[in-house]
């Protein structure tokens, strides 16, 4: 007789990896339209807005205008951050999710169809500083709730990967809102790209829109979410118990991703200005090089959050922002040669290092909060982050470059970032042996008994 074989084990594993691919594929592709219509107005700053929205202001002062525009956003970003986050401890992950994208969806196209400086005056900066907000306000929302809906599904030992994928979103993001942005400027001449051509990857943007939506509508609530609201656990106001428990895990989560919002910003936006008008690269060049370095995010940024899984998340996100700060200066010393396959180099080294950083952090970040405030935890620290990263980057380093016409004040400000974050990191608990289903108990503080136990 044939003996008896159980596969029920294997179909429950085949069905749960099904449904895991699924629920990281729908996040992946939501945090890439939030990250396109994010970094397209990156783009769009870096080489136009200055023109179009502030053509009366000196160069260098449009220059900063326009990134100031870009920098509204991420203080937007913060109240969104609390704002989602209540809801998204109370309500649940996925209604927040399916809000945000629509919220950011709405705010892009409507960019598009902006009029110019010339056309309505003053009115036209002032209405794309509304609609940079709203877009703040859902991104606020939008990257916490996706990592949450990966992190709270994904098996104990791959939470590191799978957390990662949803950063993958940014990369992905950039090089498509890039792609959008050099087809156009190949395309149609300088001023056709002035006057209409910049208005097609904002408009373009309502394609990935309802995708993303059609694809969340079919995904569960997470398991942690269920647990609390089964247990009659949830936070009345989940801002304020998140502060009275939580504050030091915050600020130092806040600080500790500080490095990855200022190297990433340098690599989309900052470096194209400074690659544009400084070394008198041509657009399409910068936007060549950009492409090249989210490819290869595309690969790294996972590999980095798997290798989480194995050696804990503090060390690889140490190792790369250590890699950062060692190559803030080398990274501008390849540039200003000139040489374009130096950039190339350049961009890449640097890209490398911010991969290793990236890929972790948003897995150890929600690992920092119990079940009942990770939403808004995971959220207010990643949004402070960059508030003080991505949003100081461009401003400041426009403003350095002209007061000091030196590269090197640029690297010197992405080492103090990086500085900072390797204190900050060292001051917080490796994250990765937490128990993120407990409802009244912080993975982080469990996770030191574990550790200790194995």
């Amino acid at each position: 007789m044939a003996p008896t074989v159980d596969t029920s084990s294997a179909s429950t594993a085949r069905l749960d990896l099904t449904k895991m691919r699924k629920i990281a594929l729908a996040s992946v592709i939501g945090t890439t339209v939030e990250w396109y219509d994010l970094f397209v107005f990156g783009t769009a700053s870096a080489l136009v807005f200055n023109k179009i929205f502030f053509p009366s202001f000196d160069p260098i002062v449009g220059t900063m205008l326009a990134f100031g525009t870009f920098a509204s956003a991420y203080i937007a970003r913060m109240l969104g951050a609390i704002i989602f986050g209540h809801f998204g401890d109370r309500l649940g992950r996925k209604s927040m999710l399916l809000v945000s994208l629509l919220t950011m969806g709405a705010a892009t196209f409507a960019i598009g169809l902006l009029p110019d400086y010339n056309s309505i005056g003053i009115m036209a900066p002032l209405l794309l500083l509304f609609l940079r907000v709203i877009q703040g306000l859902a991104l606020g929302g939008e990257w916490g709730g996706a990592v949450l809906m990966t992190v709270e599904h994904a098996p104990p030992s791959r939470r590191g990967f799978y957390g990662s994928l949803v950063q993958v979103g940014v990369p992905a993001g950039t090089l498509i809102a890039n792609v959008a942005f050099l087809i156009v400027a190949s395309t149609v001449s300088t001023e056709a790209l002035y006057s209409w051509g910049w208005r097609i990857p904002f408009l373009a943007s309502v394609l990935l829109v309802t995708v993303g939506i059609y694809i969340r509508l079919n995904i569960e609530e997470t398991p942690s979410f269920q647990a609390v609201k089964t247990a009659g656990a949830k936070a009345k106001m989940p801002f304020a118990a998140l502060m009275a428990k939580y504050w030091k895990q915050v600020v130092l989560g806040g600080v500790a991703t500080l490095s990855t919002g200022s190297t990433f910003t340098l690599l989309v936006a900052s470096g194209v200005s400074y690659g544009k008008k400084e070394l008198g690269h041509s657009e399409s060049l910068m936007l060549w090089v950009v492409l090249a370095s989210c490819i290869l995010g595309l690969f790294l940024i996972p590999f980095f959050g798997k290798l989480s899984d194995k050696f804990g998340r503090k060390p690889i996100i140490f190792a790369g922002v250590a890699a950062e700060a060692l190559l803030a200066f080398p990274m501008f010393w390849l540039m200003d040669t000139k040489s374009v396959a130096l950039l190339f180099v350049a961009y890449l080294a640097m890209m490398t290092a911010f991969c290793a950083n990236y890929g972790p952090i948003a897995t150890f970040l929600a690992e920092l909060f119990g079940s009942k405030v990770r939403y808004s935890g995971l959220s207010v620290a990643y949004m402070l982050s960059g508030l003080l990263g991505s949003a100081a980057t461009p401003f400041v380093t426009t403003w350095l470059l002209g007061m000091t016409g030196q590269s090197s004040s640029i690297a010197w400000y992405i080492m103090a970032a990086a500085g900072l974050s390797l204190v900050a990191l060292f001051l917080l608990t490796e994250t990765r042996y937490g128990n993120i289903d407990a409802v009244d108990e912080a993975p982080a503080e469990a996770a030191t008994e574990t550790a200790a136990a194995k």
